[in-house]
């Protein structure tokens, strides 16, 4: 770390990694007004992805902690949304914040590799669809965490938890209440919606995210037959004196 790190883009983007435990704290907050504190931080923490990066080409500071921290501090915002969306809502099972969890993990040892053997790790539009979907998924989520008072989230929760119990499952939770909402049977609007709609849209994320995977491998396996350390260090050349 030198002088020139301590810039204003690395500075919002930090800025996003201290935003998150408090997003966590409100979001956890039984109050409509901390709810809606919690999405309005999300959503300005969100935004500074964008400011960060377009300050860095713009004021020509681009380090390499910059490069290092962007999407580190996108995957902590994200994940720690996925993580307070398992302990709030029982409509999101925690297979599905694994599988995002672990696809984050899997692509950044795969991006030390790469450096490892010098190589460069291909990406694709895929990726940056992933990232756009989670996001549009983590604020219509928040959406429904900011409209709906306590009692009608509970409800909600109890109807998913009843039904794990009984052994139905949380797909036969959301496919009857999505069937009731387009029968005209939900009763209202945002009640309805809230009852099936988190759970598809993280079904479908943990989908994209797992497709993503799929193509980071396929276009990047020539990795895996380079040098791997440990299992196939690189190869040194001895110098005799």
């Amino acid at each position: 770390m030198n002088g020139t790190d301590f810039n204003i883009p690395n500075g919002i983007t930090a800025l996003r990694v201290i935003l998150l435990p408090l997003f966590v704290y409100l979001i956890f907050q039984h109050s409509q007004a901390n709810r809606i504190a919690a999405f309005v931080i999300f959503s300005l923490a969100s935004l500074t992805d964008l400011v960060d990066g377009y300050l860095a080409r713009r004021l020509n500071q681009e380090t390499n902690l910059g490069k290092f921290l962007d999407p580190l501090a996108d995957k902590f915002l994200v994940l720690g949304a996925f993580i307070t969306f398992i302990f709030l809502s029982d409509q999101i099972p925690i297979w599905m914040v694994l599988c995002i969890l672990a696809r984050d993990i899997f692509i950044t040892l795969l991006r030390h590799l790469s450096q490892y053997q010098g190589a460069v790790l291909r990406t694709s539009r895929l990726a940056k669809v992933k990232t756009a979907f989670q996001m549009f998924s983590i604020i219509i989520i928040l959406m429904s965490f900011m409209v709906l008072n306590v009692k009608e989230r509970a409800l909600i929760n109890l109807n998913y938890q009843d039904a794990i119990l009984s052994g139905a499952g949380r797909w036969n939770v959301a496919f009857n209440n999505l069937t009731a909402f387009l029968q005209g049977e939900g009763g209202d609007l945002i009640f309805s919606l809230s009852s099936f709609l988190p759970y598809y849209l993280m079904l479908l994320t943990t989908f994209i995210t797992l497709l993503s995977l799929a193509r980071y491998l396929f276009t990047n396996y020539k990795i895996f037959t380079g040098p791997i350390p440990i299992i196939r260090p690189k190869k040194t050349s001895l110098k005799h004196p």
